[in-house]
């Protein structure tokens, strides 16, 4: 299918979480239309090997170039470490993942060159963040930390109160000990416990949202491109797939997208 401005930007992700980067998408670009794509038969993607998640990467891909999208946003951190590479190398549009956005915002903000990078287990083992900052600054101080129970409580809506706070704490009292005047939330659920994160860490340390960095990165190369949809052109669509039944998606996924999603389709991306 040929593409043009006005055509829509692809999401993909294992999951809901992603929704928090088509939150920012449609936050910075009004205007365009999307067509996110959630793994669900799948998820989670840390948890599998990297030729898995590249493989799944690949066929959601395809999905997505299959419904006309002009360019590619991989929101999910565990596919953005591993499986960039191939997508860049297969696909005839751009593509954006999440963690080089993130890394380059966080060296943007901190002022004394502790950064601390929060995620999954399997984002935070690949040491994709790691390498990405100290690639582009190799006299920053890299602090990680899995934070395995952040996506439960998202997921739930537990995002304020005794529980969250209690597990944040657990998580992240060792960074302020540390120098860290900056943190990545390097996992799309993070953003939903911002407020809880913020009251743990304190007022000295930034946070950095990658699903924020990725949507303003998105706006920039598009504008770069001449490929943004003008405000003229009709009202923007947003298509949502998923690949388990869609009824706890549509759930969940609200919170996560900030309004309500009408309804998810089906879809079979089984090889």
């Amino acid at each position: 299918m040929r593409q043009g401005s006005h055509s829509p930007i692809g999401v993909f992700d294992s999951g809901v979480g992603g929704l928090t980067v088509l939150k920012a998408l449609m936050a910075h670009l009004p205007h365009e239309s999307t067509v996110y794509l959630g793994d669900t038969a799948r998820v989670p993607y840390g948890t599998k090997s990297g030729e898995v998640v590249t493989r799944y990467s690949l066929k959601n891909a395809e999905f997505l170039l299959e419904r006309g999208v002009k360019l590619l946003v991989v929101a999910c951190n565990t596919a953005s470490a591993v499986a960039l590479p191939a997508l860049e190398a297969a696909l005839p549009i751009p593509v954006v993942g999440v963690i080089a956005p993130g890394a380059r915002a966080a060296l943007g903000r901190t002022r004394g060159g502790g950064v601390g990078v929060i995620g999954t287990p399997g984002t935070i083992r690949s040491g994709a963040y790691q390498r990405e900052l100290e690639a582009a600054d190799p006299r920053v101080r890299v602090k990680a930390r899995a934070c395995p129970l952040f996506v439960p409580l998202a997921e739930e809506g537990w995002t304020t109160g005794d529980v969250p706070f209690l597990t944040a704490r657990e998580y992240l009292s060792e960074f302020a000990r540390d120098g860290v005047d900056t943190l990545v939330l390097g996992c799309t659920h993070y953003p939903l416990l911002k407020g809880v994160i913020a009251e743990v860490v304190g007022p000295a340390v930034a946070l950095v949202d990658s699903a924020e960095a990725t949507a303003e990165a998105v706006a920039a190369l598009l504008a770069e491109r001449g490929g943004l949809a003008s405000a003229a052109h009709t009202a923007p669509t947003h298509a949502y797939y998923v690949t388990d039944v869609p009824e706890r998606f549509v759930e969940v996924g609200a919170r996560f997208l900030g309004r309500p999603i009408p309804a998810a389709e089906q879809v079979d991306l089984t090889f």
